[in-house]
């Protein structure tokens, strides 16, 4: 099972690139949000690889909204772990996990330009 898990994470990071990430933003605050998170979700991996890949979407004019839920996502989310994890932690548990860390990575996004803006 951890064989597979981290053969899925490999490929995810190998088929996801920064130009396919930016053709999915289209510059709606909620939207992107979303879409952030979702996409960071699918292609969990590194936290260290977020950040470099945050920063070449930031630079590509993607929202820091976007790319905000995105490293949130990519690190605390995982569809990719969830067989793993549940059977490691239980169903019940990993699906409550998931669902709360999905709510907080999506506003926690929302909060991180916010606050920036009030900081400058």
């Amino acid at each position: 099972m951890l064989m597979g898990v981290i053969g899925l994470v490999g490929l995810f990071q190998v088929l996801v690139s920064p130009k396919m990430l930016s053709s999915l933003f289209r510059g709606n605050v909620a939207g992107d949000t979303l879409i952030g998170t979702m996409a960071g979700a699918a292609a969990s991996g590194n936290p260290v690889v977020s950040y470099l890949l945050g920063g070449e979407l930031l630079k590509q004019g993607i929202s820091l909204y976007a790319v905000s839920a995105f490293i949130l996502s990519w690190v605390t989310l995982g569809f990719v772990h969830l067989p793993l994890e549940a059977e490691v932690l239980g169903f019940r548990l990993t699906l409550y996990r998931n669902i709360l860390a999905f709510i907080f990575a999506m506003l926690i996004a929302a909060l991180i330009p916010i606050t920036l803006q009030a900081l400058t």
